[in-house]
């Protein structure tokens, strides 16, 4: 259970609650460290995995991981239990923007200044191929200087979703904030539908409510497809002009986010200088290398090398590296024995001497060695054909690295047996820690 004044991972002091769902909970919490406030919203894995959830999970640490930006709200790092999966991310001090739009309709600067801060997130993240699919105020945050921030990444799709006609073809996000295109089940373009989700929001902020809106949902949806809708009598001929292009029911002739940003109106007050992306943003709290490492499992088995060297990998992209952080099994419903990963403060070089001195031992050949892989081959026909197993050497730091071993073909309880009595023991002087064997409890 977490309780207010519990101590999470030895790292967070964790506070009040700050909001709940069907399978999270976000929690203010303290860095015990650098006294920093952070959110930390905690996942439960059961629930997860039995609705199937847990590709949208790993899909929020991929974006997220992505998407560096002043207007994004930033993920420090990620951590589990068998339990439990913990997101820790920065701490939006004031609120949801839903919250201050709830009080009724907001000045045309402020209105501005919220919208500028949007598409200029809504634009950097469809430079890295991501779209978010579900924006509206509740997912727009504000920090304690009034700044927005894009969250909750749960429903967004990377361009690699597209299939062969290049459209998106999964609908998601709320009714009411949802392009027609979505509605009509056709597929889609991500960005299309993210600009008129963003007209949405901008009618929402000026006007105080949803330019969509019937109690019947059907008749909801037709106005939207119609883009059936009426500006307040208070709205700008500037502010009508370019919502009519943004709330566009066409996708193909829809306003763009460089064409928005070219708005006169839009312009007032922007400054494009002042955007900072992933280059430059500072992190508020610079994540400990040598005890946590962040990404999905797929960071690691999807990442082979392209080239001679090894594979590099930042700190995203390994999730939880470290003794007491492992998430292997939170990825792997049923346990997986053909594989073991382990890491290693020793040079590349080293491990693959040492690699190759087991496979002469053991009168294994080394079949091939590029880019970090080493193929160990038997020389006898098992039940199951020849017996191999694959090394990858995965650098995430110069003396830092990441070894993945996992039988490739042949007979597993021979690979096992091995393993166990052979190989394992003779690893034992360049292995740092053996991933998914030492979880620190947590009560």
């Amino acid at each position: 259970m977490e309780n207010k004044g519990s101590i999470l991972m030895q790292r967070y002091e964790l506070g009040r609650l700050l909001g709940q769902g069907t399978f999270a909970k976000v929690y203010h919490a303290r860095n015990l460290k650098s006294g920093q406030s952070v959110a930390i919203k905690v996942i439960d894995k059961e629930k997860v995995l039995k609705v199937g959830m847990m590709d949208q999970i790993k899909r929020e640490i991929s974006v997220m991981r992505l998407v560096r930006h002043q207007n994004v709200v930033q993920l420090y790092e990620v951590m589990a239990t068998k339990s439990k999966i913990y997101f820790v991310m920065e701490y939006a001090k004031g609120g949801e923007l839903f919250n201050k739009v709830a009080k009724g309709k907001l000045k045309e600067d402020v209105a501005r200044k919220y919208f500028q801060e949007l598409i200029g997130a809504v634009d950097f993240c469809h430079s890295r191929g991501v779209y978010h699919r579900d924006l509206k105020p509740e997912n727009l945050l504000l920090d304690d200087n009034g700044n927005l921030k894009v969250s909750d990444f749960g429903l967004s799709a990377f361009a690699e979703s597209k299939r062969q006609d290049g459209l998106l073809h999964t609908t998601c996000g709320t009714p009411a904030y949802v392009a027609p295109e979505v509605i009509n089940r056709k597929g889609y373009d991500g960005a299309k539908a993210d600009i008129w989700s963003c007209g949405v929001v901008l009618f929402v902020l000026m006007a105080g409510y949803l330019p969509f809106h019937d109690s019947n949902l059907m008749e909801m949806y037709r106005k939207i497809g119609k883009a059936e809708f009426k500006c307040p009598n208070w709205f700008p001929s500037e502010v009508r002009r370019l919502l009519s292009k943004i709330l566009d029911p066409n996708p193909s002739t829809r306003i763009t986010t460089a064409k928005i940003m070219e708005n006169s109106w839009f312009k007032k007050g922007f400054d494009p200088k002042s955007v900072k992306s992933e280059t430059d943003v500072k992190e508020l709290t610079p994540l400990d290398t040598d005890s946590v490492f962040c990404s999905s499992d797929s960071g690691v088995a999807e990442r082979k090398a392209e080239s001679a060297k090894l594979s590099n990998l930042n700190a995203f992209d390994i999730i939880s590296l470290s003794v007491g952080f492992d998430l292997s099994g939170l990825f792997e419903e049923k346990d997986n024995k053909r594989e073991a990963r382990f890491t290693s403060k020793q040079p590349a070089s080293v491990i693959i001497t040492k690699l190759e001195d087991i496979a002469k031992r053991l009168r294994l050949k080394v079949k091939k060695k590029d880019g970090g892989v080493m193929k160990l081959e038997g020389s006898k026909e098992g039940r199951k054909g020849v017996l191999s197993m694959d090394a990858e050497i995965f650098e995430v730091t110069p003396s830092f690295h990441l070894v993945e071993m996992k039988k490739s073909s042949g007979d597993t309880l021979e690979y096992q047996k091995l393993w166990k009595q052979d190989i394992r023991p003779a690893l034992k002087d360049i292995v740092w820690a053996w991933q998914g064997e030492q979880q620190l409890p947590l009560s």
